[in-house]
């Protein structure tokens, strides 16, 4: 008697599981072999949900402000409507990595929209040889859909790098505009582009915006800094300034002024910028990124699922969506 409870058991299990969606799909494809008349894969329709979240993307960044010469942005990872019911639940993140799958699939995500794409080229093959590859494998397997804005919401007038202009603005006035526009923007979306530069009505202390940059970013207990030879940055004072989360210097580097915000930039170019009289700042790559995500991306997401009908809608984190850098005291080590 224990044993076949122990079997019946493994059996609802099974059922439950992603490989009986494959034995379902099966059981249709046979079933439409039988039947009269053509059939084949222009017949799969997308998940419901999967559609909407993308639509309500594509309606916050559209598509059309992402730079196309080497981003990748869109779904990238469909689903089909059959099988089981989607969730009403996203999960928003910077990186999808192996553990954030893994989090998705035991938060019942139906959606991961992971702010960089996690495919930039073509695969040859899907194995999981590659850790991204398997990422990917394993999301398919769980009937999880990614889809990914990246440069569209850098570009958005509400995007990632008008908030890191505002960060570093705070309560002070600032003249803004765009470091590169974009010449795709629909009108809807006008004025856009490619980092932010902001010119202050009056001069401010670079120890405040620091100060609160570190704390806007998440609580940042170190920032790295590159300031010409002789500054003290505790008494220096910024009229102007560029900011480009990711990597910004590429886009910020002919920008008049005098502090640059970035996430990362190489040696050479922090070299060129004190050359010059500047002052360069990066918080490493997705620390610059992932505080939107969570403040503004997050919830504008979830507000425009409910008002386009999912009134069950739910965006969440993951724990494991971190910048793979610390830094690490010596004195720690002991």
């Amino acid at each position: 008697m224990r044993a076949a409870r122990l079997l019946n058991g493994r059996l609802q299990n099974l059922t439950s599981r992603p490989l009986y969606r494959s034995i379902s799909t099966s059981s249709q494809r046979l079933n439409m072999a039988a039947a009269s008349g053509p059939w084949g894969a222009w017949q799969a329709k997308p998940g419901k949900f999967t559609q909407l979240v993308a639509d309500s993307m594509k309606k916050l960044y559209p598509e059309e402000l992402a730079d196309r010469a080497w981003d990748n942005v869109g779904l990238l990872v469909g689903t089909l409507e059959e099988g089981q019911e989607q969730s009403p639940k996203v999960m928003v993140v910077n990186d999808l990595t192996w553990q954030v799958a893994i989090d998705a699939i035991e938060q019942d995500v139906s959606v991961v929209v992971s702010y960089h794409p996690f495919i930039f080229s073509g695969h040859k093959s899907l194995t999981t040889n590659d850790p991204q590859q398997a990422t990917l494998l394993r999301l398919a397997r769980a009937g999880i859909a990614v889809y990914c804005p990246h440069t569209a919401v850098d570009a958005a007038p509400k995007g990632l790098n008008t908030w890191l202009a505002d960060v570093v603005s705070g309560e002070h006035k600032s003249a803004r505009s765009v470091a590169i526009p974009c010449s795709t923007a629909p009108e809807s979306h006008s004025p856009a582009g490619y980092g932010a530069i902001g010119y202050f009505d009056a001069p401010v202390g670079l120890s405040e915006i620091l100060k609160r940059l570190a704390n806007e970013l998440g609580g940042l207990r170190h920032l790295m800094i590159a300031s010409p030879v002789g500054s003290d940055i505790k008494t220096a004072k910024v009229g102007s300034f560029g900011v480009c989360a990711g990597s910004g210097y590429d886009v910020l580097k002919k920008a008049d002024v005098d502090l640059l915000v970035m996430g990362e930039t190489s040696h050479h170019s922090a070299l060129r910028a004190i050359q010059q009289g500047r002052t360069l700042v990066q918080v490493f790559h997705s620390n610059s990124e992932r505080s939107y995500l969570q403040k503004k991306l997050g919830p504008a997401l979830e507000e425009e699922l409910k008002k386009s009908g999912a009134a069950d809608a739910q965006v969440v984190f993951s724990k494991y969506d971190s910048d793979p850098f610390t830094i690490v005291g010596v004195d720690e080590l002991d």
